[in-house]
């Protein structure tokens, strides 16, 4: 489910440029906008009516209190019943937790810097690509967002690369007595750092309208493959780690990663067009090149951080 969930989020930022771009052109530039609020309001009718709950306290309150009314016996109790859903309750459990998620939790706070980092890259590159395809090479406007589709054909690559893990995280998790084993998921991140690390620097120095296109289009798809492994371990990594507490470790991740993908655009033409887009390039290369090291980190010392969390349960055998 999180692997499609990842493709999900990373087919817009690719996929979308390129029907942008098709529409301004054809019918005008309000239709974008006009064809996303009817999209997002039917998704939201039919996530309204038809996806089902999920949360195992909710589910049991609910089971609880059926068969409190099948069998007439009161014992019958979760203590899910108790709690009372309050304008204080929310900001003080389900609003403040994931902002003390991020600034107390190591885990949390190292991933959340590491998935917003690969997820503002991925957000750049809707103005890094229109200078290198449309401003220095010269490509006509819809032909210049094309090599979106490299990225995206990269993510589906990635697909592959994490669902090949699956036996082996499976393994560790039956050895583990059918309990999530969160560093089992850190192996796939690291072979991401790598990808992503080599498709900056590669894009960065490929990039000039002295070299053929096809070299910076194949590395903007070592970009795409390296964001969308190093991104779903991310959060299948935060899922396992917290559990019943997942949802408020995704926020805390979610929140993050989405001020960064906002600000990182910004500042992305005054930075390509003041330092040229090899020197800028590298610089986010360097970056990705010293988080490296976090997946292996994980490895040795996360059930340790567990241990150690107020959030992460961690079983005593």
């Amino acid at each position: 489910a999180v692997t499609f969930y990842a493709v999900a989020v990373v087919g817009g930022p690719t996929v979308g440029p390129i029907i942008g771009s098709a529409l301004t052109v054809t019918i005008g530039f309000r239709w974008p906008s006009y064809i996303l609020a009817i999209w997002v309001f039917a998704v939201t009718v039919l996530a309204f009516f038809f996806l089902p709950e999920t949360y195992s306290p909710v589910l049991l309150k609910k089971k609880a209190q059926r068969l409190r009314k099948e069998t007439g016996d009161s014992r019958w109790h979760h203590p899910h019943e108790d709690v009372k859903l309050d304008v204080k309750s929310v900001v003080t459990k389900h609003l403040a937790r994931p902002i003390i998620m991020l600034t107390t939790e190591p885990m949390v706070t190292c991933i959340a810097f590491y998935a917003s980092f690969v997820y503002g890259i991925l957000y750049m590159t809707l103005e890094v690509f229109p200078i290198v395809f449309e401003q220095n090479r010269g490509w006509p406007l819809i032909t210049s967002t094309l090599p979106f589709l490299a990225l995206f054909v990269g993510v589906l690559f990635a697909v592959l690369i994490n669902l090949a893990n699956q036996p082996r995280y499976a393994r560790a998790v039956d050895a583990n007595k059918g309990r999530p084993v969160p560093e089992a998921r850190l192996l796939p991140m690291s072979v991401g750092g790598v990808l992503f690390t080599i498709g900056l620097f590669w894009f960065g120095w490929t990039a000039d309208p002295s070299i053929p296109w096809p070299s910076c289009v194949v590395a903007a798809a070592f970009i795409g493959a390296g964001f969308n492994i190093i991104f779903q371990q991310c959060i299948n990594f935060l899922v396992d780690t917290y559990l019943l507490y997942a949802a408020s470790a995704v926020s805390a991740n979610t929140f993050l990663r989405s001020i960064i993908a906002g600000g990182l655009p910004l500042a992305a033409r005054p930075m390509f067009n003041n330092l040229g887009v090899g020197p800028a390039m590298s610089i986010l290369g360097g970056v990705a090149a010293l988080a490296l090291p976090v997946p292996f980190i994980f490895m040795k010392y996360g059930l340790k951080l567990r241990k150690m969390s107020k959030f992460a349960p961690v079983h005593e055998n």
